[in-house]
């Protein structure tokens, strides 16, 4: 793997853990999209660093599990704007 993807790995991993943000956060800071993100942090990094993995891990998890409670949140914002 070339050394320019194991430092953006780690440093999207790094970030993911001190800031909790979202995937689509990370693509928007590091320039790349959502799918390399994800790729990043669910293959890349297991093979770099498992520790790191299963920290990443359980902040993916955690996300997934109040997607839905985010994407209702939004949807109500927008239709307050609009009244």
């Amino acid at each position: 793997m070339n050394r320019v993807i194991i430092s953006r790995v780690l440093d999207e991993a790094n970030y993911i853990i001190d800031t909790k943000e979202t995937v689509r956060e990370i693509a928007k800071k590091y320039k790349v999209s959502k799918s390399t993100v994800h790729k990043d942090l669910h293959e890349r990094l297991k093979e770099i660093n498992l520790d790191l993995y299963n920290k990443v891990d359980d902040i993916l998890k955690y996300h997934t599990d109040i997607r839905h409670i985010r994407g209702g949140e939004s949807t109500r914002l927008k239709y307050l704007n609009i009244k």
